[in-house]
């Protein structure tokens, strides 16, 4: 199982360039049953990453576009007629919400409050109510997508049952060769995504989750910390929401075929934020604590750059350096941008345990240097 995890993780991250983190996100809530909140503007690939890890797990699903003029029948099913000939309300569910496992509704706060009404009992209980008769639902799991943080009151019960909030912004710019490629792989012909794993067999996890390994003394103790941290910088954890993030460190750990959840694992706590700034003041809490155990075990860094990223950085640079200093002297537009992409792969190598990162940032720094001294930049 572990393996077959590690190729869905695998097949995703060579799909979506710059997404290791919310791939990861999305895995874990699918494995634990949890829903997730993808927070971005148009266009950061939200809809195909969700779509693509159905397929890889073999989920049945249903996703819609949420407005305010959406109706019940859309997401739940048409009235059946001949049934309420007969007396009775009933819908055909037949392809819709109520028999889908992943659920991905786009724009979802922008829905009328019916339909929240009727998600948020969904949401909480796996089920809907149809003729006053309680219809089980088989979902397990529901991402959603939004361009923005909904920021209206009426809506913090919908959004507080969403347990992980991964933003998905636009992509920086050293990662743009990668997403020029990776992008026109996506437009031409693509292979179809095969199976990797079969949903129901996650069910495991769920099923003996009171039996898996539960986080050692220490990790409890850490994020007991944090959870207090966050709390007092005005961060709402609920009680409830405290309990089913511990469910997911264990999801995190299990997933990689650890025996329990170690402090690695609290990274799940950097998406915890209700609004945008506090998501620096959660980054600003929990990274430290991260830094510090990645600095002993660099391979199990999330989110940053990964050892194995360390390769395409380094082309990175020496592609910068080739504009910089070889041939004719670059325009004001390309010295811009070029000076801008070695700030941002500055700014992703810092931090990182790996040696190589710190002769990367020394060939960076170098590259500035030199620049600066030929009066390149003083055209700008």
């Amino acid at each position: 199982m572990v393996a077959q995890i590690a190729k869905v993780a695998a097949t995703l991250d060579a799909r979506f360039v710059g997404r290791a983190e919310a791939i990861r996100a999305l895995l874990v809530c699918v494995v634990a049953g949890e829903h997730a909140l993808l927070v971005g503007p148009p266009g950061t690939a939200k809809s195909g990453l969700v779509r693509a890890l159905a397929e890889l797990v073999s989920a049945r699903t249903f996703e819609d576009l949420l407005t305010r003029f959406t109706e019940p029948n859309e997401l739940f099913g048409p009235v059946d007629i001949q049934a309420f000939r007969d007396g009775r309300y009933e819908r055909r569910t037949e392809g819709m919400l109520p028999e889908a496992e992943i659920v991905f509704l786009d724009e979802v706060f922008k829905a009328n409050s019916a339909i929240l009404n009727s998600l948020l009992t969904l949401l909480n209980e796996r089920a809907i109510t149809v003729g006053g008769r309680v219809l089980r639902c088989p979902l397990v799991s529901v991402i959603a997508a939004s361009n923005e943080v909904p920021t209206d009151a009426s809506l913090d019960a919908v959004f507080d049952r969403f347990l992980l909030r991964v933003r998905t912004d636009e992509l920086e710019s050293f990662q743009f060769d990668a997403l020029v490629a990776r992008g026109l792989e996506a437009e031409g012909a693509q292979a179809p995504l095969r199976p990797v794993v079969d949903l129901a067999s996650l069910a495991r996890f769920r099923r003996d989750f009171s039996a898996i390994a539960r986080p050692s003394a220490e990790c409890l103790s850490t994020y007991k910390s944090l959870v207090f941290q966050l709390r007092a910088e005005g961060v709402p954890l609920s009680d409830r929401r405290v309990v089913k993030l511990l469910k997911l460190l264990v999801a995190s750990a299990w997933i990689d075929g650890r025996p329990g959840p170690d402090d690695g694992d609290l990274w799940v706590l950097r998406h915890v934020w209700a609004t945008d700034e506090q998501r620096s003041v959660v980054l600003g809490v929990v990274d430290p604590t991260l830094e510090a155990f990645y600095a002993e075990a660099p391979e199990r860094r999330r989110g940053g750059v990964p050892a194995a990223g360390l390769d395409a950085l380094a082309a990175e640079i020496e592609r910068a350096r080739r504009v910089l200093t070889e041939g004719s002297t670059p325009t004001d537009v390309q010295l811009f941008a070029e000076l801008r992409a070695l700030g941002e792969v500055r700014a992703s190598l810092a931090g990182h345990a790996d040696p190589r990162a710190r002769e990367l940032e020394r060939r960076v720094t170098a590259l500035l240097d030199a620049t600066f001294r030929t009066g390149r930049f003083a055209t700008l």
